[in-house]
């Protein structure tokens, strides 16, 4: 890393506890990361781990108890959510194990969508041509349902990609598909990761797909091991 690029990732000592029935419950403890542009790192730990929890703290989708995160310089915990919310449209693309699409709409809407609510002009069109590289050119207009799981997750990526985030942040992406599908999935998720140099924060139990990443951080009981 050259001296003057900083790290797109950083936190420090972050914590995070609920209130459950019988007192506090701490999921992650003192969880120190940086994390460089253009990296891929596996988050790997059995379930209930933390791991997703802290996908989620990463990402600006909840606020940690103690501790800082930023994300590319910005310290995420000094903003309200709608703070937040504007530096994950700016920076953070999505993959989830449950596809998340909008029912209603086709892939294309879905793809698109991103990139309008951005006001850009050319959001068909774009979401069009990564439609097509992900190998979903005679899709365009089929809504999730009418959609096999591997073809939903395509459409997925391609969302995910539209924007060209600095960060795509992906948990647990093939978990809802059987072995062959999923190996395409990680295989596009990899080549459009490299393509568009994006940093790549995966959460799996798979040590194997883990391993496809530049390194792996292991989490057990709410702490990095």
């Amino acid at each position: 890393m050259s001296k003057n690029s900083r790290p797109i990732i950083e936190t420090k000592n972050l914590e995070k506890t609920v209130t459950v029935a019988d007192g506090d419950l701490t999921i992650l403890s003192a969880v120190n990361l940086t994390i460089n542009p253009g990296e891929s790192i596996a988050i790997v730990g059995a379930s209930g781990s933390g791991k997703s929890t802290l996908l989620g703290l990463l990402a600006g989708l909840d606020s940690p108890t103690s501790g800082s995160i930023k994300l590319n310089g910005e310290e995420l915990t000094a903003l309200d959510e709608d703070g937040r919310a504007e530096v994950r449209n700016k920076l953070v693309g999505f993959v989830f194990q449950s596809f998340q699409l909008m029912p209603y709409f086709t892939a294309l809407e879905n793809v698109a969508l991103p990139l309008e609510l951005r006001g850009d002009k050319h959001a068909t069109k774009t979401a069009i041509a990564l439609l097509q590289r992900v190998g979903l050119g005679h899709r365009l207009d089929h809504t999730p349902m009418k959609l096999s799981g591997g073809e939903q997750q395509r459409v997925a990526l391609a969302r995910a990609f539209v924007s060209q985030p600095a960060i795509l942040f992906a948990d647990e992406p093939t978990g809802n598909l059987d072995s062959k599908t999923g190996e395409q999935i990680i295989e596009l998720l990899f080549e459009l990761n490299q393509e568009q140099n994006t940093t790549l924060v995966l959460v799996t139990h798979d040590t194997a797909l883990a391993s496809r990443c530049q390194r792996s951080v292991h989490i057990d009981a709410g702490r990095l091991v």
